[in-house]
């Protein structure tokens, strides 16, 4: 290790969660000095990036695609400040294929910016104008997160890494702080072109968990610019636990522990801040106290509020304020997840390596009427020869689960019903379907521990997105929060600057 904290007297460090956010976080610390350790409930690390193998079959659980792999993106930049090779990877391109109801032809998201706006050109005739704004704010909204702001700010350095963010560029964005994608389309006379408003919907509930009246317009801008290179979405060789074992690579090389099937139980508070963390071994069933120096936690906001333990009548006005915002946030959808190991002769030829399907026009987008598809690709480690993997998501409510009175049934129902729309597009009957699996928000609960199932993290409306929204900071001294509940959001590359960030923050108050 090269850091000025090297020896005795490292600064001790708890995470609590090995996700990509608290992987990152980490590392990230451990090869800057401090000591670190790590604790994750599951079998393996990655939290909701992580796999499970099946009869030959490596499904990925939940994300499924990666951003940020080019020079200069998050993940590359990580990397390469740990001495750790990137994983290898191929370009999703197209991005994603979009089927609207009825429609056999989709909406393909292409990698070549010129042929993606061709492709949108030819698909939604008159809305060029949207598309352009889209790209304008994409740029600027790149080029101010890739220096490193802090968003939102809690003190003057946080203040002072933003001001130093700004540039001229940046300008640009400011108007649109506070509009919906919703209302740009209606100020650019779009908000009646059905086709337009439903594609925009399907997209951005994937990335932000609300539709186009509620995301805020300038997430939008990224979530819907990073698929066209020089960004760009890959799909991982092996799966997408080989990137959760590079940074468990980093997280040892620089001196860090990871210990899975421990659950942290409890974070007690003093007046001072943070103190101490109770830990559950599930092996052996030992439960003791740790008191580290300070905690990083990736979990759900929603999981950290349950987290925190203060003495009574000790939380003050800000810590109030704190949970009451977490308790009173709209409720996160959770996931409904199918996963099939088929024949390859199941999958039509050229098939992209994601698909979107919409159902029924006027129907929410959840409970099966939207399906959210990854499919393996050929000798990319995923399922035997000759073989393929297929894993379709749609958005659920998680109290549906929580209150049915047959959960067996109600999931069979759920996955029965799934299948058959599949195949819809894939040749999908008893002997093309070699094995199949379902997840239901109970599934996420019990393996990842996020409360209640929920995934995709807070919301980005604009009364949660950027400087409204979740800081990495919380307001108990020596306590962070990353992943997907803070800024920029869900995804391997947001809960990775979320980690980056809070190691920027650690070490600016000079632990």
């Amino acid at each position: 290790m090269s850091s000025h904290h090297q020896g005795k007297n490292q600064p001790r460090v708890i995470v609590i969660g090995a996700g990509i956010g608290g992987l990152t976080a980490g590392a990230l610390l451990a090869k800057r000095g401090y000591a670190v350790r790590v604790f994750d409930l599951a079998i393996v690390p990655g939290g909701c990036a992580s796999t499970f193998r099946r009869q030959g079959f490596i499904f990925d659980v939940g994300a499924t695609q990666v951003a940020g792999l080019e020079p200069g993106g998050i993940h590359h930049r990580i990397f390469s400040e740990l001495g750790i090779n990137l994983p290898e990877a191929t370009d999703c391109d197209p991005a994603c294929a979009v089927f609207l109801p009825g429609e056999t032809t989709p909406i393909n998201i292409w990698r070549d910016p010129q042929q993606w706006q061709m492709e949108r050109q030819r698909q939604f005739p008159g809305s060029e104008t949207f598309w352009q704004l889209m790209a304008t704010l994409f740029r600027a909204s790149w080029q101010f997160q890739g220096r490193d702001p802090v968003l939102p700010p809690r003190n003057l350095w946080d203040i002072w890494q933003l001001i130093k963010a700004f540039r001229p560029d940046t300008m640009v964005t400011v108007p649109f702080t506070l509009m919906t994608v919703e209302d740009a389309l209606g100020w650019l006379g779009l908000k009646q072109d059905k086709r337009l408003k439903t594609f925009l919907d399907l997209q951005l509930k994937l990335y932000s968990q609300v539709n186009a009246q509620e995301t805020a317009l300038l997430y939008a801008a990224t979530a819907l610019g990073v698929s066209q290179s020089p960004q760009g979405l890959s799909h991982l060789k092996g799966s997408m636990q080989v990137l959760s074992d590079r940074l468990v690579e980093g997280l040892e090389k620089h001196g860090g522990e990871l210990f899975m099937r421990h659950t942290v139980k409890q974070i007690q508070v003093t007046e001072t801040g943070a103190s101490t963390v109770t830990i559950l071994n599930q092996k052996t069933g030992e439960i003791w106290t740790e008191q580290p120096d300070l905690i990083v936690a990736n979990v759900p906001v929603q999981n950290l509020i349950n987290l925190v333990e203060l003495p009574k009548g000790s939380e003050n006005l800000f810590q109030q304020l704190y949970r009451r915002r977490v308790e009173n946030l709209p409720p996160a959808s959770g996931a409904f997840v199918v996963y099939l190991g088929v024949k390859q002769e199941a999958i039509p030829e050229n098939c992209p390596p994601h698909l979107q399907f919409l159902y029924e026009y006027g129907r929410e987008i959840g409970e099966n009427n939207s399906l959210f598809v990854s499919v393996s690709r050929v000798g990319d480690g995923r399922s035997p020869e000759g073989m393929a993997t297929i894993t379709a998501s749609s958005f659920t409510d998680t109290q549906i689960w929580t209150n049915c009175e047959d959960y067996s049934q109600l999931k069979l129902q759920y996955e029965t019903e799934a299948i058959a729309r599949l195949a819809g597009y894939f040749a999908l009957n008893p002997e093309t379907i070699v094995y199949q699996e379902s997840a239901t928000p109970r599934t996420w609960a019990r393996f990842t521990g996020r409360d209640r199932g929920i995934v995709g993290g807070v919301g980005q409306r604009v009364a949660t997105f950027g400087p409204f929204g979740l800081a990495t900071r919380t307001p108990i001294p020596h306590l962070w929060l990353v992943g997907d509940s803070t800024h920029p959001g869900e995804g391997t590359a947001g809960v990775s600057y979320s980690a980056l960030t809070a190691v920027r923050q650690i070490e600016a108050e000079g632990y």
